[in-house]
């Protein structure tokens, strides 16, 4: 058997290759390696793995990680795990790592290990928030926006409101081949029926009373691009067969035009209702769904991963402060916040610190700054359905109060919701309201 480099092996690949021996020293690693965790070369060798990469004195499975290194050693089993790793200036990096058995000649066993970074924390912000997160949903996640960016197909998310279906969105389209051209969203819900069509596809000059230049449409200016349709659901259903002549041949028209143009443009939309469901009310083309879902998505609830609320509030906290946080959380209440269910998710996470910043005067805030109910005034997480229900229940009275006091005109009222006639309309035969 011919004798070769390991060093050299390891040069060969493009990600960062590290091996690893029983004890969890460093034997070798390749220039990528050192370089995404600013150490030398000549001084990574004998350093603990996990002091490397998790800046910790302990190997990651004491920290509740699963460890590629306790599977080969433990049980003889190679392994991918999703793991945080931290660069030399403490930067999170989540990453792909792929665990494989090598044996020297003398038959002793050592773990290399190929890291794939799936994104650095400065490519997930966006001028409102920022994914943050270590949890193996969140990992998870993340890894499989990685791998869908890749694809060409049209997107469809799923997730309750306020889980970061825009960020998701975003962090596709950076990821995706397409990350030089526009990135292009627009919230179905917020924009009203008689003007989705002129919003969608634009208008030539003259379409209508008032318009005396052309415009061109979200459509068009997502060419080459990422178009992301927020709250998919709210497409006035005449429109969705428009929808998906455009997304099956890329052509359209603008309002009032007789050119046929077109546009290279990926659909990426979101949800957070059952579409299937909508298709079986006649509410939802079944052959537009088939075509936005060419792969979907679901993004997990706040409440799925709580052990993410303390880092999410401590970049909240210091981007609602302007950059650097001036109040922090006492121990009390991080656990009341971990309590919590966040029907809301991250933006009703968000809005609780934002109220807390208003009430904290000496740079701690307390539990009580946040407005929540105790645990034991709450009953636990048990209590979440009652609630909700309660929740429910305040809608449905609101929603009959407005309408009587404004007899019965549903424009208006849906006008004071912030909501369209068709959300409103359906919220009616949810609550039974006439």
């Amino acid at each position: 058997m011919p004798k070769v480099d390991l060093q050299e092996i390891l040069e060969a690949h493009e990600q960062p290759f590290v091996v690893i021996d029983a004890q969890y020293r460093i034997v070798a690693a390749n220039r990528r390696y050192c370089e995404s965790y600013g150490v030398a070369q000549e001084s990574i060798l004998n350093r603990r793995c996990h002091e490397i990469s998790h800046h910790s004195s302990r190997p990651c499975h004491e920290n509740g990680e699963q460890c590629p290194h306790q599977a080969l050693f433990g049980s003889g089993q190679s392994t991918v795990v999703l793991h945080t790793h931290y660069h030399a200036d403490n930067a999170p990096e989540r990453t792909r790592i792929r665990g494989h058995a090598i044996r020297d000649l003398d038959g002793r066993l050592y773990l290399g290990e190929i890291l794939y970074p799936l994104e650095s924390s400065s490519e997930l912000e966006c001028k409102d928030m920022r994914m943050v997160g270590h949890s193996p949903a969140f990992l998870a996640c993340v890894d499989n926006l990685a791998r869908v960016a890749e694809s060409e197909a049209s997107v469809l998310l799923y997730g309750e409101s306020g889980v970061g279906k825009e960020l998701a969105a975003r962090f596709v389209h950076d990821r995706s081949p397409r990350s030089s051209g526009p990135f292009i969203a627009i919230n179905c819900a917020a924009v009203p029926e008689n003007m989705f069509e002129n919003e969608l596809f634009g208008h030539e000059r003259g379409a209508f009373t008032g318009s005396t230049g052309q415009k061109k449409g979200l459509y068009e200016l997502a060419d080459g691009g990422t178009l992301f349709l927020d709250e998919i659901s709210e497409i006035p259903l005449g429109l969705q067969a428009k929808l998906l002549r455009v997304l099956e041949t890329g052509e359209f028209r603008r309002v009032g035009g007789t050119r046929t143009l077109k546009a290279e443009v990926r659909l990426v939309s979101a949800t957070n209702r059952n579409l299937l469901e909508w298709v079986d009310r006649k509410l939802f083309r079944l052959d537009l769904y088939y075509r936005l879902a060419g792969i979907d998505v679901a993004l997990p609830p706040l409440r799925e991963r709580r052990e993410d609320i303390s880092a999410l509030a401590e970049v909240l906290l210091a981007r609602l402060s302007g950059g650097r946080a001036r109040c922090r959380l006492d121990k009390e209440a991080l656990n009341a916040l971990k309590r919590h269910d966040f029907p809301g998710n991250v933006r009703e996470l968000r809005n609780l610190l934002q109220r807390a910043l208003v009430r904290c005067s000496d740079g701690i805030i307390r539990a009580e700054d946040l407005g929540l109910e105790t645990a034991a005034s709450i009953g636990g997480e048990a209590s979440a359905a009652p609630r909700r229900a309660a929740l429910s229940e305040a809608e449905r009275d609101y929603i009959r109060d407005l309408l009587e006091k404004h007899d019965g005109h549903r424009r208006t009222v849906a006008g004071l919701l912030g909501i369209t006639e068709r959300t409103l309309y359906r919220k009616l035969r949810q609550h039974g309201l006439k």
